[in-house]
């Protein structure tokens, strides 16, 4: 089996696209979809282990896929693994910068030293990133970078640190998308909401407790899938989406559009979009 895109078969067929956190959930899914449409995908991450089965996955249904371990917060790092890209595919024409992480904490009891960690895990990291992709490749080639945030409008309650960090990718995509667009690159930002990803089985406690009533939050009352950031990513990675940039595409089901004056009319009329052919629901969604 491979991936069922509703994207046109070799959509991206010659093209080296690099996913970094490419070993588990969305990053994950997004390398397999990119690879199904025809490019040789690059997946990086810190755990060697976990990108090699990524990638025995990918070539098990007929991809091309090479990985790098390394942390996208390590300047010196990243330098050397985007060379090493470069030099064996010759160029890179995108970019999906997913690494990240954090953890739940009030923001009276984080240190600065946690909070330290997590804006360099999901901003940082995808800047430095992002610019040695750009002056080793993208500048002389143009390309297509597109940045992950996360729903973090209305705040982030128990998320200080990661609502600033994502808020403040979402303005680093404008200001690349304008000072790189002389040079053919687009930078956009994803920011999904409640997504059913491996990522929900790392959290414990209070916050573990409470993902299963997210979608009692949701107006279209449902988590969403993988495949459908996916999707997202593919199309601003894709030609496409050739005249936009600078921008946020939200994949949160509507959730930051409702106030306390109006409750919501529960629903199971949504429809779901999942092409991921081995997406496993998280365990505590009560998968396996």
């Amino acid at each position: 089996m491979s991936y069922r895109s509703v994207f046109k078969p070799g959509l991206f067929e010659g093209q080296t696209v690099v996913v970094t956190g490419g070993g588990s959930g969305i990053g994950r899914c997004t390398a397999h979809e990119i690879a199904a449409l025809g490019a040789h995908v690059v997946i990086t991450g810190r755990k060697p282990e976990k990108l090699g089965v990524v990638k025995a996955e990918i070539e098990a249904a007929g991809g091309t896929c090479e990985t790098h371990a390394f942390d996208i917060r390590e300047e010196a790092q990243v330098k050397e693994a985007v060379e090493k890209i470069v030099a064996a595919n010759g160029r890179i024409d995108g970019l999906f910068n997913n690494a990240g992480g954090q953890f739940p904490s009030p923001a009276a009891s984080m240190s600065a030293k946690g909070f330290d960690v997590v804006v360099r895990n999901n901003l940082t990291g995808g800047f430095i990133v992002s610019r040695e992709v750009f002056t080793q490749s993208m500048e002389k080639h143009g390309g297509s970078i597109v940045n992950m945030a996360a729903d973090m409008r209305n705040g982030f309650p128990n998320m200080a640190h990661t609502g600033a960090a994502r808020a403040g990718m979402v303005n680093l995509s404008m200001t690349l998308a304008h000072e790189w667009a002389y040079a053919g690159v687009r930078v956009n930002a994803v920011s999904p909401g409640w997504i059913a990803s491996s990522g929900m089985d790392t959290y414990t406690g209070e916050f573990k407790e409470r993902i299963p009533k997210l979608k009692g939050y949701c107006p279209l009352g449902r988590l969403g899938t993988e495949s459908e950031v996916s999707a997202v990513v593919c199309f601003l990675l894709s030609d496409a989406s050739a005249y936009i940039t600078g921008t946020e595409i939200r994949i949160d089901g509507g959730v930051p559009l409702g106030n306390r004056s109006m409750d919501l009319v529960t629903t199971d009329r949504s429809k779901s979009f999942n092409g991921f052919h081995l997406a496993t629901t998280p365990k505590v969604l009560g998968g396996e």
